[in-house]
């Protein structure tokens, strides 16, 4: 990996969360973080196959607060440019808590995702990072772009 980012975290959810998840485990890399009690998901119950530790709360804001806490930093990665809901909440939180917070958002029309987060993750020292963002309901297409900034990170040769 270009970059030294040993754990990739978060909370589960299907969109976002599941693709960056996955994303770690394709590529051999630790992952973890906090997920509601029960293993809540908007599509029932997350899958056992991710390592995730259930918070005593079935709320989502507590597994969201807690994976900022207990990061080093935090992508927010979007469709729209606008955050909403959980996605805005976390932008908040790592505000609340003084954590670094980036927003990537594909509709910026911006193509240089994969470098900013580079940056971020090296500029902050970086070793487990929060990847947040919508659900897989609201922002069908999240998964791919996930993946593709991911990939473009940590998995393309530094530029110089």
């Amino acid at each position: 990996m270009a970059v030294s980012v040993r754990k990739i975290v978060s909370g589960g959810q299907t969109g976002a969360d599941r693709a960056a998840l996955d994303w770690a485990i394709e590529r051999g890399i630790d992952h973890g973080g906090w997920c509601p009690r029960g293993r809540r998901a908007e599509d029932r119950t997350i899958p056992r196959r991710y390592r995730l530790t259930e918070t005593p709360s079935h709320r989502y804001v507590e597994r969201t607060e807690w994976n900022v806490r207990d990061s080093d930093g935090t992508v927010i990665l979007s469709v729209r440019e606008t955050l909403t809901g959980g996605s805005k909440r976390t932008a908040e939180l790592a505000r609340q808590h003084d954590k670094p917070c980036l927003h990537l958002s594909l509709d910026a029309g911006r193509t240089d995702a994969g470098e900013r987060l580079r940056g971020f993750v090296q500029a902050h020292r970086i070793r487990v990072l929060n990847v947040a963002g919508p659900r897989a309901s609201s922002e069908p297409e999240i998964g791919a772009f996930v993946r593709q900034t991911l990939d473009r990170a940590f998995l393309a040769p530094s530029p110089g």
